[in-house]
Order: structure tokens, then C-alpha cells, then sequence
């Protein structure tokens, strides 16, 4: 039996990332599936309490509305110079209209599924003096016969594109999961997953698993030590049969675990203003690079990199090319 925990550690510098050459994503085709979604945000002066609560009473002088979720990823690796579609699924209301519209400002390709049974899922926060107050949910599971639509959809796009990202938010759009992960590997394709839920078994099998750090710990319990976090990943990865598994550690930084070395990369130190969508900047970012043909280590770092960046920034937000490498 192979010893999981005999694969050699590496600890790679931040420094080095300056020594990465910026690759060409013009003929990097990424296709993001999974929960769309539409952050909308009002920015207001909060100046006295309320009198029939103890709460801030906001004056709204400024609204923004922004890609979200899985749609948010695709954002991300359009930004970076990649060729990016998205297929998901939204209502057939006004938050969907202006997903779409947002799409197309951000050179993306829609492929979006309009499911007049449920709402768009939105994301509403409040920000007074760049602080949020409040986030308010609306969300709706898409119907099954949608969902049949969109694996046949997923099915007939997948050779056009040449890296899968599968967003998984736990909002019902992911259900054909399984599926699309053997159809993508099958075919040939890098499918790298953001996975949520407490059962990351549906997706065995995939290229790259990214996880956080709770969402790790969820299914895999507590460690006391860094040989016992790698014994649990590496068991993890082969258990799902996995190349490799991306852990993000916050403040600790990155792990990426393969069959073959553990990669642990320090957090690129910034001052952190908002941690929103750092985890869809990261595989946004990694699946560019691995597409671009550039090796493992690399992309961990440039990825690593680009998390640094975005949370800097107020709200999801997208890291540039000349950010990333400093053009």
C-alpha cells in the first residue's frame, strides 16, 4: 500500500511569483457551470439610530450590481484575457435581464437557462461608511426540468471549451454533478470543482478540488498538527480520486497535495479589506493558468497571488493581468 504520507513537502516563496512569465489566455477557453447569482449593493451614510430599533438607519446614495457566484468565476478568468462562457441557471425576471446584460459587458458567453418557476438568486448588502450592515438573501432551487435542460446543454458545449469549472454553492443548480465531471474527464478536459455541502463525494474523479478551510474540516474533522492535516488531504484526494487537491487556508496561505509532492505556499500579505469572492478569484485564476499550459507550482502561485490582490477590494471583485504580473 502506498505510504500517503511519504510525498515530499515544498515550501514555495512568494518571491518567486516575480520569475513567472504572464502567459497568453487569448486561446484559453474556460467553461464556468454551477449557482449564478447577482450582488447587488447599496452604499448609504449612516448618521443616527433608529428610534424603533437600536439599529443604523442607512441613506442610500449609491447602488452597484455585480456578477455573483459561479458567475463571478467566470468574471474573473474574462478579466485575466481568458475566453470564458457560463452556463447556469436564473429567473425569468428583471435580476436575470441584468445578469445577461452584465455578461455581455464583461465579454463572456451566456449559456443561461431562464426557469420562469423561481426568482434569480440575489445577494443584497447594505455598506455604510464601506462597512456592511446588513446582506439580505434571495434564492430559489431551479426545477428539474431545467436542470435536464442544462446537463444537455453542458453536454453539447464541453468540446468547445478546454477547462471545466464546476462553482458549487449549494443552491440546487449542481445536482448533475457527477455526471458532467465523467463527461469533462472523458473528454479530455481539465475540471477543476469549488465544492460546498457535507458530502464531497460526487465530486470523485475531478481534475483539481478546491476547498476552505472549514469546508475541509467539515468533512475530514479537526487536526493537531500539519503531518495530520496532510495524512487527511492525501487520503481525501485518493479516496475521491483526485489529481490534486487545492486546500485555501486564509491567513495560513495555500496547499495543493498531489500523488506525487504537498506544495504550501504562504499568503501573499496584504492588507485584507474584503475576503468576499477571494475563493472564485483563486480557481478562476489557477484554471487560466493550468490552461495556458502553465506547470503546477506556477499556477498555485500566480492563483495565491491573485488572492492577495482581491481582497484588498471592496466586495467581489476581479484581478487584472497586468495586476497579476505587474505589466
Amino acid at each position: 500500500m502506498t505510504n500517503l504520507n511519504a510525498t515530499p513537502a515544498r515550501l514555495l516563496s512568494a518571491d518567486s511569483h516575480s520569475f513567472i512569465a504572464a502567459p497568453d489566455l487569448a486561446a484559453v477557453r474556460i467553461l464556468v457551470v454551477g449557482d449564478v447569482m447577482l450582488d447587488r449593493y447599496w452604499f448609504g451614510d449612516v448618521s443616527r439610530i433608529s428610534p424603533e430599533a437600536p439599529v443604523p438607519i442607512v441613506r442610500i446614495e449609491k447602488r452597484e450590481e455585480r456578477l455573483g457566484g459561479a458567475a463571478n468565476v467566470a468574471r474573473n478568468a474574462a478579466a485575466l484575457g481568458a475566453r470564458c462562457g457560463l452556463l447556469g441557471v436564473v429567473g425569468a425576471d428583471e435580476a436575470g435581464e441584468q445578469v445577461a446584460q452584465l455578461l455581455a459587458e464583461s465579454r463572456i458567453d451566456s449559456y443561461l437557462q431562464r426557469d420562469a418557476a423561481i426568482s434569480t438568486i440575489i445577494k443584497l448588502r447594505v455598506i455604510g461608511r464601506q462597512q456592511q450592515l446588513l446582506r439580505i438573501d434571495f434564492e430559489d432551487a431551479p426545477t428539474d426540468t431545467v436542470l435536464r435542460d442544462k446537463l444537455t446543454q453542458f453536454n453539447a458545449l464541453l468540446p468547445d471549451y478546454d477547462v471545466v469549472i464546476l462553482s458549487d454553492y449549494n443552491k440546487g443548480s449542481l445536482v448533475n454533478v457527477a455526471h458532467m465531471i465523467e463527461a469533462g474527464r472523458a473528454a479530455g478536459k481539465i475540471v477543476m470543482v469549488d465544492p460546498k455541502g457535507d458530502d464531497f463525494s460526487r465530486y470523485a474523479g475531478a481534475t483539481v478540488l478546491t476547498p476552505n478551510k472549514s469546508e475541509f474540516r467539515r468533512i475530514v474533522g479537526s487536526w493537531s498538527s500539519e503531518d495530520q492535516l496532510t495524512a487527511k488531504a492525501q487520503a481525501l484526494r485518493a479516496e475521491l480520486r483526485l489529481d490534486a487537491l487545492l486546500l485555501t487556508r486564509s491567513e495560513e496561505g495555500m496547499s495543493l497535495y498531489t500523488g506525487s509532492e504537498v506544495l504550501h505556499m504562504h499568503a501573499d500579505a496584504r492588507e485584507v479589506f474584503d475576503v468576499s469572492g477571494a475563493g472564485d478569484t483563486v480557481i478562476a485564476t489557477m484554471a487560466s493558468m493550468l490552461g495556458a499550459g502553465m506547470p503546477m507550482a506556477d499556477a498555485i502561485m500566480t492563483a495565491n497571488r491573485a488572492g492577495g490582490i482581491v481582497v484588498g477590494k471592496l466586495g467581489t471583485a476581479t484581478v487584472t493581468r497586468e495586476e497579476l504580473f505587474g505589466l
